[in-house]
């Protein structure tokens, strides 16, 4: 048997593209003491790998040309030479793009089969402990507030908004054109805006008719520039946690006559502006995970997904982000487990 991989092959300038990656084959590794060897089961494909492309400084180290990408993964463990973690242990992981892999267990979770196991990549893995930190920790809901989450179809909108509802907030989500029937369907929004309509400042206006106290940006651009130069009250806050509009260079990101103006704005509003990144509170992932799978099981939490087949369309699936393609958890399906 053979083991593919998908190498990082070339930093992208602007949108990454087919020849960003490069497919290669060998063979399936031995793991040696205390570790085991893990056949892939789910990919995660996430927006943040697009700046793990760019060389120079982030909060994370970037990839290495010609090292595989790595991104979060469920799979099983096939062989072991670690006690921890026996043969058919499911497990959630960081680990490379590739079919099979060697681990010491590191970065490993076992996971339960009791729930679907994308899942663990999506509303029960990081992108739900990053909306649920960014909600609860960095914004600091309070009932009755409103709360405006852009990319509100995406894997960390969707489920912020869920969550702010729960809480007995008046929830606000914007998204494109053809991902506003999935806004109204998960009924949790008191208001939606179609950030690609024909007047994107007169809708949020309109849905906000209070003004704007918490602030969810999971895109910057143009939605970014009316909520916070304008809707915002005194005392608000904003939870910077992605900016997919500017990740390839995009002429959607803010202007620079907003950029100067958003000092100001927060100055005069008394208004809070903290970006984050989930890492930050790994140690409490347990709690936030622990709270999210039991809404998960009683029905509470809705969790769209958006699954493509196969290991050879992995790239697709992160292109995919760029253009919408997804609505909910972008995930790959890779193989099944031996049981």
């Amino acid at each position: 048997m053979s083991n593919r991989r998908i190498i990082f092959a070339k930093r992208p300038d602007g949108l990454p593209s087919d020849e960003t990656f490069k497919f290669e084959t060998g063979d399936i590794p031995e793991p040696k003491e205390g570790e085991v060897l893990l056949k892939t089961l789910w990919i995660s494909v996430d927006p943040y790998l697009r700046g793990k492309m760019n060389e120079g400084p982030s909060y994370t180290a970037p990839f290495n040309v010609g090292e595989p990408i790595t991104s979060g993964t469920i799979a099983e463990v096939v062989k072991s030479n670690n006690s921890k973690f026996p043969v058919g242990t499911i497990v959630s992981n960081m680990g490379p793009w590739a079919e099979y892999t060697v681990s010491d267990g590191q970065y490993m979770r076992p996971v339960s089969k009791d729930v679907p196991l994308s899942q663990y990549l999506g509303t029960l893995g990081m992108p739900g402990a990053t909306a649920y930190f960014g909600l609860f920790e960095v914004l600091q809901p309070k009932a009755g507030e409103t709360i405006v989450v852009s990319g509100a179809a995406g894997a960390v909108g969707s489920i912020v908004s869920q969550l702010a509802k729960a809480h007995g907030m008046y929830v606000v989500g914007t998204a494109s054109t053809e991902k506003i029937p999935f806004l109204n369907k998960l009924g949790c929004f008191d208001a939606v805006v179609d950030y690609k309509g024909a007047d994107v400042r007169a809708a949020l206006k309109a849905a906000c008719p209070k003004g704007v106290d918490c602030y969810f940006d999971n895109t910057g651009g143009e939605v970014s520039d009316v909520v916070v130069l304008e809707l915002l009250n005194r005392f608000a806050r904003i939870s910077v946690c992605g900016q997919i509009a500017a990740y390839n260079g995009g002429a959607k990101s803010s202007s620079s006559a907003a950029a100067v103006s958003i000092p100001m704005t927060l100055l005069k509003k008394s208004a809070r502006m903290q970006g984050f990144i989930v890492s930050d509170y790994l140690p409490r992932w347990p709690e936030a995970l622990s709270k999210l799978t039991q809404e998960y099981k009683a029905g509470r939490l809705v969790s769209e997904e958006t699954v493509v087949q196969g290991f050879d369309r992995t790239p697709e699936a992160f292109l995919g982000l760029f253009s919408g393609k997804n609505t909910g958890k972008m995930v790959v399906k890779v193989a099944d487990p031996s049981a």
